[in-house]
């Protein structure tokens, strides 16, 4: 007779060791997580290598994840309804006082640079676990996990030139995949060395900010100087006469006058063939940077750091209540003042060309402080449960980054730029800074919704199943079987 067999259920939980009721272990699963231990057994046994299962998931790092992609928005919205450069300076377009100016700051300093931070330390991360997950199965898994993971990453840049040349010109998926080539080996560093590495880059990409506040400054003063021999009849040499354009260019691309702004606006607005010829050049000089200039160094960094705390297991949440709540105070304690300096500076000189790009220097440490503040926070409602109803749905939208962006992409480029006659909004120019946060909110609130939605039903979103259809050479299992029980606290810590 086998343990219990035979006894009344009284009698049975009499024997059992002092530990909380079984229907305190064991929840309900959310709507959206399939329940298929016996397949991912099957799957862990074979020593194959397959797509995670949602209910493999770091939530913490789903909802990061999530809150990062809806901020980015914030910034990204600047490139579509005003011009590229009045994202740094509000002069350019869409308003510089009062309410419009409030909004500039306010961005700047809770959540440019900081968004785009969480969303690399995410990717960073990401790939770390892929990698290991496959080396952890062994056999075959463990053999093939580089083919997967560098065809993932081919497949990411191939998907960022078609976005980039066909829809937005900022695109970041192709510079993501590239860099990700780099994190394969860097996989096996010590989380204290992967932390010197990005704390070196960050270091340097501050003093390069810096420095190149000091160029500008030394550019001007010398541009001056010829401004006035030449009002005083002298000729000036081909040398000197270059000099002098150089400094002409970089103040049209500080504050563009009208003229350029009206044929920005008119390039984006009259139909998808002076877009394509506009935009193609952009994501040229973009995708074409090599991996020290400093714009790729500063994902790289957080990548790196990515990796480092989901060693450390900070993103997985596995740290006290207290690490993060001193991350959290000494993140924003320090972060916030190091961002208003420059906020303030800016705006005290009246977007001064050499003051802002000389207190630039500030921002990037400033902005690693501020990521670090965010990141606890949020990690500190993860642990505690709160507020379930939201980070379930940026858990949600976290799930279908790729779509989600992708998704942004498009209906900016129709609000705002138009394809075709009467089609599209053609909305670029036409709205001042703070009101082009209305549309931002609106595609929030569809997102929030709608991506729950969806994954109650399907495994993936659709750029998701597709992607990972490429990565593993195999059509992927789209829709979702009936969810079932789990037991509260078994998923096993991996991500896509």
């Amino acid at each position: 007779m086998t343990p219990g067999e035979g006894l009344t259920p009284q009698q049975a939980a009499s024997l059992l060791p002092d530990v909380a009721p079984v229907d305190a272990l064991i929840e309900r699963a959310p709507a959206h997580v399939e329940a298929q231990a016996a397949l991912l057994d099957k799957v862990q046994t074979a020593g194959e290598n397959a797509p995670v299962s949602a209910v493999d998931r770091i939530r913490n790092m789903d909802v990061l994840r999530g809150f990062a992609l809806l901020g980015i928005l914030l910034m990204n919205i600047l490139s579509w309804g005003l011009p590229e450069a009045a994202s740094s300076n509000p002069k350019v377009a869409g308003g510089y006082h009062g309410i419009n100016l409030a909004f500039w700051a306010v961005q700047m300093i809770f959540w440019d640079g900081k968004m785009r931070a969480i969303f690399s330390m995410m990717f960073g991360a990401g790939a770390y676990l892929l990698i290991t997950r496959g080396e952890k199965r062994g056999g075959e898994a463990a053999q093939g996990i580089a083919d997967i993971f560098y065809r993932r990453n081919f497949w990411l840049m191939l998907f960022g030139m078609v976005h980039g040349y066909l829809i937005w010109f900022g695109d970041i998926l192709f510079p993501y995949g590239f860099l990700a080539l780099l994190l394969f080996p860097m996989r096996k560093f010590s989380a204290k060395t992967l932390l010197w590495i990005a704390g070196v880059q960050i270091v340097l990409l501050g003093a390069a900010m810096t420095g190149q506040g000091f160029s500008v400054k030394s550019d001007r003063a010398a541009a001056m100087k010829l401004y006035a021999d030449q009002k005083a009849g002298k000729t000036l040499t081909e040398e000197q006469s270059d000099k002098l354009k150089s400094w002409q260019k970089q103040e049209k691309s500080w504050l563009p006058p009208k003229d350029e702004i009206d044929k920005y606006y008119g390039d984006y607005t009259k139909n998808y063939g002076t877009q394509m010829k506009r935009r193609a050049p952009e994501v040229f000089r973009f995708h074409q940077f090599p991996i020290y200039f400093p714009f790729l160094w500063d994902m790289l960094s957080f990548m790196l750091i990515g990796m480092a705390f989901i060693k450390m297991g900070i993103l997985s949440g596995d740290r006290s209540f207290k690490f993060y709540a001193w991350m959290a105070v000494a993140g924003y304690g320090l972060g916030i003042p190091l961002v208003s300096a420059f906020v303030w500076q800016s705006v005290a000189w009246d977007f001064d060309p050499v003051v802002t790009q000389t207190w630039f220097g500030t921002y990037e440490p400033g902005r690693l402080l501020f990521t670090l503040g965010h990141m606890a926070v949020i990690i500190l409602i993860c642990k505690a449960g709160a507020f379930r109803w939201m980070t379930d749905r940026l858990a949600a939208v976290g799930q279908m980054a790729f779509t989600n962006y992708i998704t942004h992409s498009v209906v900016c480029s129709l609000l705002f730029y138009g394809y075709a006659p009467h089609v599209g909004g053609r909305l670029m120019g036409t709205l001042e800074r703070y009101q082009l946060y209305y549309v931002v909110a609106a595609i929030w609130v569809f997102q929030l919704i709608v991506s729950p939605i969806w994954l109650r039903h399907y495994r993936f979103g659709p750029l998701e199943w597709c992607w990972r259809s490429l990565t593993y050479w195999k059509k992927q299992p789209m829709r979702l079987r009936q969810a079932g029980p789990v037991l509260a606290g078994e998923a096993v810590p991996a991500t896509e």
